[in-house]
């Protein structure tokens, strides 16, 4: 098991910056990738953006071009870097670890861009 913080939430204008972190600590060398994630009301969480150990990376196309994950060498933390952000970019932000078929979740940050 892995237990996550996240951090870096907050108010915005359109146009601005934030960069989300998230920590990890438990059992992180058994983390295969960690991803951000968001969840509409009423709806499934839906991916922002992820990143395996070995470096690779998946983004929605909402995102791509605007926002980077990164993370260090054991996947102890992840960065999302989230540039020109966007009113519909108002959301709570997920850090999600992946341990095989298994998915910790932590308990998310606000993420508010203002018009």
């Amino acid at each position: 098991q892995v237990q996550l913080v996240e951090s870096g939430g907050g108010l915005v204008q359109a146009g601005g910056s934030l960069r989300l972190s998230c920590a990890a600590s438990g059992s992180v060398f058994r983390i295969n990738a960690m991803g951000w994630y968001i969840q509409a009301p009423g709806k499934q969480r839906e991916l922002v953006a992820s990143i395996t150990r070995g470096g690779s990376t998946n983004y929605a196309d909402s995102v791509k071009g605007r926002f980077t994950i990164s993370g260090d060498n054991v996947l102890n933390t992840v960065y999302l870097q989230m540039n020109s952000l966007k009113p519909e970019d108002t959301d709570v932000y997920y850090c999600a670890a992946d341990i095989g078929r298994v998915r910790s979740w932590g308990q998310g940050t606000q993420v508010t861009v203002s018009s």
